[in-house]
């Protein structure tokens, strides 16, 4: 029998009205942010299900701008997210889109910095708790408890054992290790979620492993 917390019963520390609608659509517009690993400069936000029907309502809409902003789930200045987004110059739009079978309470979110882009979709699956199910196109999945350690490199013999060779090397454990790809031979994403924090020292060699890409990291979040 599957163990309830006090999480799970009083909810988190929150602004609301939702800790579906609100605080895990903060947390998934955050997500985003760390993922980009940078200000947001522009957005493209699609909601799909229950998001798309009832956002205006639950406020749904400033929670994902507030996360984009950079807020957690209980900073008080969410209500005055497109207040502080307009000051920011943060440019964002909402559209409703068909996401497929995923939650209902789901959202695409197009995010651009100055120098890079994103694309991350996701779920607040309740009580403030997120998944994250897509990040550019290749399946993850990411709810924001662990650290996470993610890679784009060519899909070549050997890549996978020097990241986690590396992350040995530095005494960190690996909590659990995805790797996915959409054709063989081409780009794959490496997804490490760890018990500990990566340090830079990790990353930059993470980074000088021939054929890897791109590197970011990920806080809990």
């Amino acid at each position: 029998m599957a163990q309830i917390g006090l999480f799970d019963i009083v909810g988190p520390i929150m602004v609301g009205p939702s800790s579906s609608h609100t605080a895990g659509a903060v947390r998934l517009g955050l997500a985003a942010r760390k993922i980009l690993g940078s200000e947001v400069k522009r957005a493209k936000i699609e909601l799909h299900g229950s998001f798309a029907a009832t956002y205006w309502g639950h406020r749904t809409d400033v929670a994902l701008i507030a996360g984009l902003l950079g807020m957690g789930m209980d900073d008080e200045r969410i209500p005055r997210a497109r207040e502080l987004a307009h000051a920011a110059g943060l440019e964002y739009s909402f559209a409703a889109a068909d996401l497929g079978d995923v939650h209902p309470n789901s959202v695409r979110i197009y995010a651009q910095g100055s120098a890079d882009a994103v694309t991350v979709s996701g779920s607040s699956i309740g009580g403030g708790r997120i998944n994250i199910f897509d990040l550019d196109g290749f399946e993850v999945a990411v709810d924001g408890t662990y650290w996470v350690l993610l890679t784009k490199h060519r899909d070549r013999p050997g890549v996978i054992s020097e990241v986690t060779k590396v992350l040995a090397v530095h005494g960190i454990n690996i909590a659990f290790l995805d790797v996915s790809r959409k054709t063989r031979g081409l780009d794959a994403l490496l997804l490490a979620q760890t018990d500990d924090p990566i340090p830079d020292l990790a990353v930059e060699h993470v980074r000088r492993i021939p054929e890897v890409t791109a590197v970011r990291t990920l806080p809990c979040f």
